[in-house]
């Protein structure tokens, strides 16, 4: 997001750093902290776990060793991995990423068959060159994997004399000899395109199938910050016919059957403020989480053998507004004993949605929105192991205040969306049942002074609960809370060697539950790494 989007300069470098100490030991003295940033700083690094890895016997292919400098696809194919079998207990995506000189933030993604396994955004360059790297757990993927695929990159990139970034990738995948510890998928499928929209067709003996979309809001325009989007008549730059709110919808032939909160995604030159993200990003933004829906409900309806029209919409868009892309995989589980399983949906009901943006002007501008959404869907299977029912909730809410002065030199938003999931499993044993509570935070400013630096002081949160309970015992459960916060400053209008910038930023990653934990708190100062601590 590059705009102007709050609050006065940093105050200097010694409070910057001193502000980072406290408890705990640091990565850095203080005078080891420059006064400003220059010309290098620390690779991207960010708090999330690493991929946990079996100690088994492994196999590696490459998938693409790539240059990008513009929108040209890198084309390939893919071949198994001789050796370690076609079960694994585990497989293991990473990219390892190089670019300097000058560049922007590019979105990109990884397709092997036409299924995405991937998608990511790139860090912005130093003048002197960065490296990163993104491993991700694509063990769900495994039928993919057992075959012969194409494989298609892109990271849609510009390379001329002002935006000199060539953007160097090379990504593998590692397999693990051995039995994975959950049963993947039986089939990963794609839609297909047709004259009427696009269709899926499923096995006729599926007995859970889930969609998973990997939504994002890009492209440079308003809905790459559509979180900011105001309704008419206020007066601000990004319009959206009814401010705000977005949500992710699946719909199966016509029927409402899914609803999600899309994550608000910043990538590394939102904000205005590239300063903020040069070391330690926003959470997800160089692997992007999909949405998943429990599409089990449906599968009576789509065990039939014929296509089915499946359709993926971002409620809230201007009509005729790019901005959002919105990729399917659909991952079945199959009934081994059955050739084919009948049942039928059962309840479909939904809320209207409610969504109230009410504008409030004056010396600064106001935009208040509450709104929210709630869906039920109900469905049984015979299979082979009885009769099984399947009943998804989902609930979603969204508040959200946006603040800004005339010409936008001061621009805030503190905002908040939930998205509540209940999924209960009955049959002839004990009914399961698992809660998945998302929230998703964004407090943060930016603001233009009359001596021309630009302030962003921003906090981020991604957190969730998932309770997992068998006639009402609570048998697994876990905790995130991910927190990003950062506050930076430069100068605008002025040569880069001019900007004099300076910023401060900080992640704690934090996951327990009955699995064990996992607790990394990341600090940085001016592009140094000044914490990097672990323990739980």
């Amino acid at each position: 997001m590059r705009r102007r989007i709050v609050m006065s300069m940093l105050a200097g470098a010694t409070l910057l750093a001193s502000a980072l100490f406290g408890t705990g030991a640091a990565a850095a003295q203080v005078a080891d902290i420059p006064g400003e940033f220059g010309t290098d700083w620390h690779d991207p690094v960010t708090a999330a776990p690493p991929v946990d890895r079996p100690h088994t016997k492994s196999c590696q292919v490459t998938l693409a060793d790539a240059q990008f400098r513009d929108f040209t696809p890198y084309r390939g194919t893919y071949t198994p991995p001789k050796g370690c079998g076609d079960r694994w207990s585990k497989v293991v995506l990473r990219l390892d990423g190089k670019v300097k000189g000058r560049q922007y933030d590019r979105l990109g993604y990884l397709h092997i068959g036409g299924v995405e396994i991937l998608r990511t955004s790139t860090p912005e360059p130093s003048p002197d060159g960065i490296e990163w790297h993104v491993e991700k757990d694509v063990t769900r993927y495994s039928d993919t994997f057992r075959s012969a695929r194409d494989v298609e990159m892109l990271i849609g990139n510009v390379v001329d004399d002002t935006y000199t970034g060539v953007i160097d990738v090379q990504v593998t995948l590692t397999f693990y000899a051995g039995r994975p510890a959950e049963r993947t998928p039986d089939r990963v499928l794609t839609l297909a395109d047709t004259p009427d929209g696009t269709t899926l067709t499923t096995p006729r003996n599926s007995e859970r199938i889930v969609a998973e979309v990997y939504a994002t809001g890009s492209g440079g325009g308003c809905e790459e910050f559509w979180y900011l989007t105001v309704a008419d008549p206020a007066s601000y730059s990004c319009k959206a016919d009814h401010g705000p709110y977005r949500e992710v919808q699946i719909k199966v032939d016509g029927r409402l059957a899914g609803i999600a909160a899309p994550f608000p995604n910043v990538w590394t030159g939102g904000w205005s403020n590239p300063f903020l993200w040069y070391v330690v990003p926003a959470p997800h933004a160089f692997d992007v989480r999909p949405i998943e829906y429990d599409l089990t409900p449906f599968a009576g309806l789509l065990d039939d053998g014929r296509p089915h029209r499946v359709e993926v919409s971002v409620v809230g868009v201007p009509a005729g507004q790019p901005g959002w892309s919105a990729p399917v995989n659909v991952l079945v589980w199959q009934d081994a004993h059955r050739a084919q399983v009948t049942g039928a949906l059962t309840a479909d009901d939904a809320t209207d949605l409610a969504n109230s943006s009410s504008y409030t002007p004056g010396s600064e501008n106001r935009v208040n929105t509450e709104a929210g959404h709630r869906l039920t869907v109900s469905g049984y299977l015979d299979t082979s192991h009885g009769r099984v029912t399947t009943t998804v909730t989902r609930s979603l809410a969204n508040t959200s205040v946006h603040r800004w002065t005339d010409g936008e030199n001061t621009d805030g938003l503190d905002a908040t969306w939930t998205d509540d999931q209940t999924v209960t499993v009955g049959g002839h044993g004990p009914a399961r049942t698992t809660r998945t509570q998302r929230t998703y935070t964004m407090d943060g400013a930016t603001t233009i002074g009359t001596d021309n630096r630009l302030r962003t002081v921003l906090t981020l949160g991604d957190r969730a609960s998932v309770t997992e309970r068998r006639d009402g015992r609570r048998t697994a459960w876990s905790r995130l809370d991910d927190t990003y916060s950062g506050d930076a400053a430069y100068t605008i209008n002025v040569p880069r060697d001019q900007r004099h910038a300076v910023g401060i930023s900080r992640e704690r990653y934090r996951l327990d539950g009955s699995d064990g934990c996992y607790d990394r708190s990341l600090a940085t100062a001016q592009g140094v790494l000044t914490e990097d601590r672990e323990g739980c």
